[in-house]
């Protein structure tokens, strides 16, 4: 089995930067969550996976602001700002620009770029959570505003820079590659200066090659940026060989957490999401 590039897997990667205790989440009658517990520490890259239906998405909508779990705890720990990260801050309801501004950004199964902007327009919409100017300031455009303003345009060119896409800065979003607007929605996610990057199945519809690139490249972000990621992700190459500890989820509960090595060879998982067949 391949191991984790940074050699991370079955280490501790430092303090956590999320805490998820006890999260459930009712629709009605139906259970879509239940207890569950997650931790991301700081540097790891953590894997979320399971079946169809097992209720991935709706974790990730429990803990970016999409949903208020119905029950259970959210702590985020980030970088810098009050209360200090040390005594973490329950996200719990948490509106989602907030849960944005805090350091948690995502992308999403289904992509959600603006189509009719450019990849560089696209960008510096991720950058608005980190501008200080104001309705006055942007009316009267003064030397701060203009300022902030190019800064805004640069720091989003080196994030298409950071995913490859700086020479496409100008093409329209809808005219991009599947592959390139999948790279370009984590540039803006990016551009946000996230602490924990959240990426929903980010090689969906992706060739073996292109899911290549994108493995190098989260590698890339989380080494220079410093960041935590966790994903969820079908791709169980992909995800044995870039994750440091998986959680594997079915019918909305944790059934088992481990390394990759330790994850695969769990009759659970073998059980619930590999197959029956442990040779295979």
């Amino acid at each position: 089995m391949a191991q984790n590039p940074t050699g991370m897997n079955g280490q501790n990667a430092g303090q956590a930067v999320l805490s998820v205790r006890n999260v459930s989440m009712n629709f009605g009658g139906l259970r879509a969550l239940s207890e569950v517990d997650v931790d991301v520490r700081q540097g790891e890259v953590v894997a979320l996976i399971g079946p169809n239906g097992a209720g991935k998405t709706t974790f990730f909508n429990c803990i970016t602001g999409i949903y208020t779990p119905s029950e259970g705890e959210i702590t985020a720990y980030p970088k810098s700002g009050k209360p200090k990260r040390a005594d973490g801050i329950r996200i719990n309801g948490m509106r989602t620009n907030l849960v944005c501004e805090l350091g948690m950004a995502r992308t999403f199964q289904n992509i959600r770029l603006f189509p009719s902007m450019t990849a560089l327009e696209n960008v510096m919409i991720g950058r608005h959570c980190r501008t200080s100017t104001g309705i006055l300031g942007a009316v009267l455009r003064g030397p701060g505003t203009r300022r902030e303003e190019q800064e805004v345009v640069d720091k989003s060119f080196e994030m298409l820079t950071k995913v490859g896409l700086e020479k496409l800065a100008n093409e329209y979003a809808r005219n991009l590659p599947y592959g390139a607007q999948r790279r370009l929605e984590i540039a803006r996610a990016l551009a946000t200066e996230p602490f924990l990057l959240l990426l929903d199945e980010p090689a969906a519809g992706m060739n073996p090659q292109e899911t290549e690139e994108l493995k190098q490249m989260v590698i890339r972000i989380r080494e220079e940026f410093k960041v935590s990621v966790l994903l969820i992700e079908h791709d169980m190459k992909m995800v044995m060989s870039l994750s440091d500890r998986i959680y594997v989820m079915e019918y909305g509960r944790i059934i088992s957490t481990g390394t990759p090595k330790e994850v695969s060879e769990d009759p659970q998982v073998i059980r619930a999401y590999l197959g029956e067949d442990s040779d295979a």
